[in-house]
């Protein structure tokens, strides 16, 4: 992803001299003159149930969105993407390989006990430990830090992770190889800190209502499993001063449309989503409320490589060329969305790509070449190809699935059956390896490519097509240890090629985000490609 003004401060080589950032904090910012609603509540539409509100335990985008709100970081993001100070007034580094944290010293959690930085060590010591059996382990090991891979994989013990508390308020984090981006990823959801005496004596049932204790701007009040969860302020957050609303309910509309007319009504300040179908008519008749922002996203299906006959390459490639992305994108979809050939958005930071040779055929010769892939493999009018095809519930989902299931069946003459599953459900298939062919998205939890490419590396914890390639990691490994922009980003283009030669995906668009918005919403972020929202920065606006 394109370097942001902080990533490239932060881009300095060994010896320089010290560069220490320090932020006042990011709340709601609300313009001279704007008058206040007497009523600050939002209610955003979340997409589906969540699998867990413990940060260590989830991998989704409806997960972040809530805890986003519940539990604060080192960092947060403004409007723009930037980064703002959370429970780290300020930081500094020397050689981008070891970085220290300075917290506030009137961060607190929510039970009145003080947030230290032997919290971080705590949750971070737990999000590598193979107990706690995280699928974001693997993000610890993408920023490099000491001893993080040896632990994932149970051959060194938690506390030999290079996370330190040099003192309560001073955290201290050693990395193996200099990631000058690395502040950037303590952002991410996995990374929030949780309270240790809170989960030594509940475990598990530390995320109810109840017990659940945060050090974010709001505090967990109500959780009514597949109807709503609701959020209100807390008087503990340190810059609970400057937070406006008072209230927030996450609603779990899988429905696009039942969503959007809930909006319509007055029921939803923010979409999850926006149904397709209606996307033209809805900019039409409701322009105030249409918001369609960048996205660091992409949608894609892939293999389980490990599973006959998509362990062979010939196959997923024609299943691959097979697909009109255009179509999809400009028809299916249709809210701006761009037709995908690789797997990481061409928006991203540092990201050079050289397009596929199949990009450049007309569909027409895509098709006459994955037949030939196809008879190749063994696959044809009297030995059909029929597998399963994963998705989970969403009626968007469907309609991109009934379209591409249409193009394999009437140019390949292939049968792909539909299989939904809810949330949850999808999830576990997906990391139990129980699917042939399954929609994926991926939202890059950083702006750099390795937030991408990194979950195709052999053995990472969100490789679900389980993808092996000693030259696709190696090619990371080169990206990891250059030190110039240019070297990396022809490694990253390297990487880039190798997953379109070995097709373990399908790359199949890059998103937008579209939603509906309440135009009394104030302080939503427009520009943020991340999407990253924090309800502490946004206020109602009075009639």
């Amino acid at each position: 992803m394109h370097k942001n003004k902080i990533t490239q401060a932060l881009l300095l080589s060994a010896g320089m001299a010290v560069v220490a950032t320090s932020f006042t904090s990011l709340a709601a910012d609300v313009p001279a003159g704007v008058k206040l609603a007497a009523k600050q509540e939002m209610v955003r539409g979340n997409g589906t149930e969540v699998e867990s509100l413990d940060p260590q335990k989830v991998s989704g985008v409806p997960e972040s969105n809530v805890i986003r709100d519940l539990l604060e970081g080192l960092v947060n993001q403004d409007s723009n993407g930037q980064l703002v100070g959370g429970v780290a007034e300020s930081w500094e580094t020397k050689d981008n390989k070891t970085w220290i944290f300075h917290l506030r010293k009137n961060a607190k959690w929510s039970n009145g006990d003080p947030v230290v930085a032997s919290d971080f060590v705590y949750t971070w010591q737990r999000l590598a430990d193979p107990k706690t059996g995280s699928p974001y382990a693997s993000y610890l090991e993408m920023t490099t830090m000491q001893n993080a891979g040896d632990i994932i994989t149970g051959k060194k013990s938690p506390d030999t992770l290079g996370v330190e508390a040099v003192d309560k308020h001073t955290l201290k984090v050693t990395l193996e190889k200099p990631v000058p981006y690395f502040v950037s990823m303590t952002v991410h959801t996995s990374l929030k800190p949780v309270n240790k005496n809170v989960i030594q004596k509940l475990g598990d049932k530390w995320t109810s209502p109840k017990n659940y204790v945060g050090n974010g701007a709001f505090k967990l009040d109500k959780w009514v499993v597949n109807e709503r969860i609701v959020l209100t302020r807390s008087e503990t957050y340190w810059d609970n001063d400057k937070t406006v609303l008072n209230k927030v309910t996450y609603l779990p509309i899988e429905n696009q449309v039942a969503e959007m007319n809930r909006f319509l009504a007055g029921e939803v300040d923010v979409t999850y989503e926006m149904p397709n179908e209606h996307f033209k008519r809805l900019v039409k008749e409701y322009p105030a409320d249409v918001k369609v922002t960048p996205y660091l996203c992409s949608y894609y299906y892939e293999f389980n490589t490990q599973k006959a006959p998509f362990d062979n390459e010939k196959v997923r490639k024609a299943l691959s060329f097979a697909i009109d992305r255009d179509v999809i994108a400009k028809f299916i979809v249709g809210k701006g969305e761009t037709p995908a050939y690789n797997f990481t958005p061409l928006a991203t930071n540092g990201l050079e790509v050289d397009m596929p040779g199949y990009a450049k055929l007309s569909q027409k010769e895509r098709v006459a070449k994955a037949k030939e892939l196809l008879a190749e493999a063994g696959y044809d009018s009297s030995n059909p190809l029929k597998f399963d095809l994963l998705y989970n519930t969403s009626e968007n989902h469907k309609k991109i699935a009934v379209a591409i299931a249409s193009m394999w069946k009437k140019s390949l003459g292939v049968t792909a059956v539909l299989e939904n599953q809810e949330w949850k459900s999808y999830l576990d298939s997906k990391r139990q390896g129980n699917f042939d062919v399954s929609r994926a998205g991926w939202c890059g939890d950083y702006n750099e490519a390795s937030t991408f490419l990194a979950i195709m590396r052999s053995g990472h914890s969100q490789n679900y097509p389980k993808y092996d390639s000693k030259s696709y990691d190696g090619l990371l490994d080169k990206a990891l240890a250059a030190t110039a922009d240019s070297d990396r980003s022809t490694a990253y283009k390297g990487a880039e090629a190798q997953l379109s030669k070995d097709m373990p995906i399908m790359p199949i668009y890059h998103y937008v985000n579209a939603r509906l918005v309440n135009p009394k919403l104030g302080g939503y972020p427009e520009k943020n490609p991340e999407d990253n929202i924090f309800s502490k920065d946004l206020y109602i606006i009075a009639d």
